[in-house]
């Protein structure tokens, strides 16, 4: 190593010389360089062995004939991984293998199959992802699966799904980081409002719309309620919503005209620049679902979604975030139909963004059902509930499809301010509203353990059965949990192992540690 700098620095002395000072070995003159004996070279040191991870030998073989692309390695403070690139578009039903120091990049947008179209049946390529599979990407990259596809992404609780950012991987996020890939995106054959052609009958299979936030759109609707665009339980999503290069954000999760033949069952969304989970119309059926920092909504729902949710928490970062739920039925406020029509039993919502607006907002003519929930405002200075419109508080049957205004059981509210004014309802009509139903209290104060576990008020509280009170074309969803919020004390774990932890929300898991690290075998 010695001879060789010491040669490299002989050389470039020569080379700054002029042409009259170096005699060309060709034209009359040899040069000599007297170079003094090298010394022995120093031993090279045995490199420390990486702590954690080591990568994979290689990349496993799947079915699709494309094959993963071997990206070499990246490295982190919980090891070195090999890294294996997806290809643009499965084409061919395939697996990804969970294997000890391998993570899978999605190398921008990640096509399951083509579009189906609206009125297909069956279905085309199925993506199946096993537990502890770690999927990042960067920028606009962002997976999503076209009608008439399917993703099974099936984790455990002791091995979750992780979708997550590159920068997660290689160590560089803290509490407060996010927007840094796009997103999960699935579509499906179900009924849908705002139809992207006008003269579309709303509901039908004419009926489609193009996903927002993306720059090659896939489609999604149909008139199919029960179409099955796959299962997912137990995943992260890490630090998603990219902003794309027409203005838009994905979220962590999108689903567009998903039936109710889809499973969604222990879902955590982290830090999504924008909004958690938004629903656009289908019929969907969630169960334990956690959304933590995000900075729009948490909940999103619009476009005739009819929709079932149970043992949700969602909680915002300090001083970021819109409102915790946003309840819309169509974006022209129309009475399309079908009408957007939701209930959600057994959540706790937080909102700490401070920005004065409110933590539920229900609006567009929606038909909307909450049972056994706990709101809590931690910035004193947010209100609890907002309604707009006047059809969003109409009778039952006062317009097409109308079931009434909203209806609340045994709920409860902690906000300094619990009503506010909405477009054409004064803040007294929301509060009738809420009145009308059964064991609520909007002089509530919470005592919530760990800032989401019941704790003696909410224990003390009376629950409301949600049996029976399914929306859309689904049956037997609902249990009678027996309280009152999301979790029901320091035992009940259905957050406390799939999930990350957060500055915001510490669910003691062990085994996957801090979101903003990876978890190690």
């Amino acid at each position: 190593m010695t001879r060789s700098l010491v040669l490299g620095c002989s050389m470039l002395a020569l080379a700054g010389c002029g042409a009259d000072e170096i005699v060309s070995p060709g034209t009359g003159g040899n040069i000599t360089i007297n170079n003094p004996p090298a010394p022995a070279p120093t031993p090279t040191p045995t490199p420390t062995p990486t702590a954690g991870v080591t990568p994979a030998a290689g990349c496993p073989t799947i079915s699709d004939p494309q094959g993963l692309t071997d990206g070499g390695t990246i490295s982190g403070p919980t090891g070195v991984y090999r890294v294996c690139t997806l290809p643009s578009r499965f084409a061919v039903s395939s697996t990804l293998r969970q294997i000890d120091g391998l993570v899978y990049q999605l190398d921008g947008q990640v096509d399951v199959g083509t579009d189906q179209g609206a009125a297909s049946t069956g279905t085309g390529v199925v993506l199946t992802i096993e537990p502890g599979v770690i999927i990042y990407g960067q920028g606009s990259a962002f997976l999503n699966v076209n009608r008439g596809n399917q993703i099974n992404a099936v984790g455990t609780a002791t091995d979750p799904i992780i979708l997550t950012s590159r920068d997660n991987v290689l160590g560089l996020n803290n509490d407060n980081s996010s927007g840094q890939w796009g997103g999960l995106i699935i579509n499906g054959r179900a009924p849908i409002t705002d139809c992207s052609a006008p003269a579309a009958t709303p509901g039908t299979v004419g009926c489609n719309r193009l996903v927002e936030g993306t720059p090659t759109p896939p489609e999604y609707g149909g008139a199919n309620p029960a179409d099955d665009s796959g299962d997912y339980a137990f995943i992260q999503i890490r630090y998603s919503g990219f902003v794309l290069t027409n203005g838009d954000e994905l979220q962590s999760l999108t689903t567009g005209g998903v039936g109710n033949g889809t499973t969604f069952d222990s879902i955590q969304s982290v830090n999504s620049s924008d909004d958690g989970v938004e629903f656009f119309g289908g019929e969907v059926n969630v169960t334990n679902l956690a959304v933590i920092g995000a900075e729009d909504d948490s909940l999103d729902f619009d476009t005739g979604v009819q929709g079932n949710l149970q043992f949700v928490l969602a909680a915002q970062r300090p001083g970021v975030g819109d409102t915790i739920m946003e309840f819309d039925s169509s974006n022209a406020n129309s009475d399309n139909t079908p009408r957007s029509d939701v209930t959600i039993s057994n959540a706790t919502f937080i909102a700490n963004s401070g920005v004065g607006d409110q933590v539920l907002r229900i609006r567009g003519e929606a038909d909307f059902s909450l049972l056994n929930t706990v709101v809590v405002d931690n910035s004193a200075g947010t209100p609890c509930i907002r309604i707009d419109e006047d059809g969003t508080l109409a009778a039952a049957g006062s317009q097409p499809d109308e079931n009434g205004p909203p209806t609340f059981d045994s709920v409860v509210l902690d906000c300094t301010t619990n009503f506010r004014n909405g477009t054409d309802n004064p803040a007294a009509e929301a509060e009738a509203a809420f009145d009308a139903g059964s064991n609520n209290n909007k002089a509530f104060t919470n005592t919530l353990q760990m800032s989401y576990i019941n704790g003696a008020n909410e224990t003390a509280l009376t629950d409301t059965d949600p049996t029976g009170e399914e929306t859309g074309g689904t049956t037997g969803f609902f249990v009678d949990a027996g309280f009152v919020g999301a979790v029901q004390n320091a035992s009940d774990g259905r957050f406390s192992q799939f999930t990350c932890n957060t500055a915001v929300i510490n669910f003691g898991t062990a085994n996957t540690g801090a979101c903003t690290s990876l978890p190690t075998p």
